[in-house]
């Protein structure tokens, strides 16, 4: 149903409805912002607490750790799709960020391994139920032709997050503790959120699955979206994660899977172990913390340069090329040359390492309708953190072992084993598509 024919509010400008749509996504990049702050601040102060000992770490349990934040991801991006079709998107992310700026300042107070562990799987938790459905809100608030772009706007504040840990942890570590870091890294939650929750509208799609058929029409109508016509069976809560595997889709739901899987791997691997893969490489400690900058202002432009090419020749196609020069640029960045050419090397490894795993994100949006895409893009997002469990424990497993030097090229291989799987993925779809003709 269009909303624009049947809603009072059908004669909102253009104009004002671009500019509430606005209003939307900026708020998903501020909140995606203060989730890049919280998942990178680990990796930026993690240098520093091995060099001190601190909580008795060790390269190996720091890993382990990062794995426990993962695990958490993992369970909160599952959850987080379906809990937002049963209890709403915007209770769901206001839960979300609650959770994370708690655990992450329970971090930063934590007195021992085991309390510093349980925090970061906390935080995870939370991290991970975010994402999702804030990919969810900006492809809902934009128009169709530019869901990519969204997609990548919206994930340059990850990696702005990203950028700015490094640098949080450089301002505040050396002199006031590592737990500055995290206590600080909290600190913007308590100004936005109140923000967001007047400002966060409801997803008009979540209240048309709901029943609120009205509330949806008026508030698509005011934002300039599109409703479409509620599906039928949606008696079953569960009915939008048994779409993932109807009518011949399990094949291609599985390569995405895996197409995940390796993105993540290579995402969390490369973010939490660049700093100190780095130093272990000879770089001093200065340059190791300038590499992750460096590597998440390349993911800035990355998401941007990737967001208007996936709108034009499709989200698929970005993710292969994207990954095959991934696994180039990550093992260029285990190869001795000066530190300046390596800058570029890093950035450019950033550009297109993020911006790679942020369109399988596009892909699997685009794929599905409104109605499902939270929960497809929650499994998608939780069955790839099997990748970022995996990514920091082996990296941590590496250093421990005296071999960082060959992290790199199994970070490679990775990007490789992605581009595969997404191109699997176009040839299920393209066979299911040739099926129905």
């Amino acid at each position: 149903m269009s909303s624009s024919a049947t809603s009072p509010l059908a004669q909102a400008t253009g104009t004002a409805a671009r500019r509430s749509r606005t209003v939307v996504i900026a708020l998903c990049w501020g909140l995606v912002l203060l989730d890049g702050i919280d998942t990178f601040i680990y990796g930026s102060v993690l240098p520093k607490m091995l060099g001190g000992h601190s909580l008795g770490l060790t390269p190996d349990l720091a890993g382990t750790i990062g794995s426990y934040t993962n695990f958490g991801m993992l369970l909160g991006t599952i959850l987080s799709g379906m809990a937002s079709n049963w209890i709403g998107r915007r209770v769901t992310v206001f839960l979300s960020v609650v959770v994370f700026t708690l655990a992450t300042l329970g971090t930063g107070w934590s007195q021992s391994s085991g309390q510093f562990g349980f925090f970061r799987f906390v935080c995870g938790f939370g991290l991970g139920a975010l994402l999702p459905i804030a990919i969810s809100y900006g492809m809902e608030f934009t128009s169709r032709g530019r869901r990519a772009l969204a997609t990548g706007i919206i994930m340059t504040a990850h990696q702005t997050g990203g950028a700015l840990a490094p640098l949080i942890a450089l301002w505040l570590v050396d002199d006031h503790g590592w737990r500055t870091a995290f206590i600080a890294s909290a600190v913007p939650a308590l100004i936005l959120l109140p923000i967001a929750f007047k400002l966060l509208p409801e997803s008009p799609t979540n209240l048309l699955t709901r029943g609120r058929h009205t509330d949806a029409e008026l508030l698509a109508a005011a934002y300039g979206t599109e409703l479409a016509e509620p599906k039928a069976n949606r008696g079953d809560k569960l009915d939008a994660l048994k779409n993932l595997f109807r009518n011949r889709q399990w094949p291609t739901t599985l390569c995405f899977w895996l197409t995940s899987f390796a993105g993540l791997l290579l995402v969390y691997g490369v973010g939490q172990w660049l700093p100190k893969i780095m130093v272990e490489l000879g770089y001093d400690t200065g340059d190791s913390l300038l590499f992750s900058t460096f590597l998440n202002v390349g993911g800035i432009c990355g998401m941007l340069i990737a967001g208007r090419t996936a709108d034009r020749i499709g989200p698929r196609k970005v993710v292969i090329a994207w990954f095959v020069l991934t696994a180039v640029f990550v093992y260029l960045m285990g190869v001795q040359m000066s530190v300046g050419l390596l800058y570029a090397v890093v950035f450019f490894a950033g550009l297109l390492l993020f911006s790679g795993q942020t369109m399988v994100y596009a892909t699997v949006g685009t794929h599905h309708d409104d109605e499902d895409r939270p929960t497809a893009l929650g499994w998608v997002s939780g069955m790839g953190r099997f990748g970022a469990i995996f990514g920091p424990w082996i990296g941590g497993a590496l250093i421990e072992a005296g071999n960082a030097d060959i992290g790199f090229t199994m970070y490679a291989c990775a990007a490789l084993f992605g581009a595969l799987m997404m191109t699997a993925a176009a040839l299920t779809i393209k066979t299911r598509t040739a099926a129905k003709v």
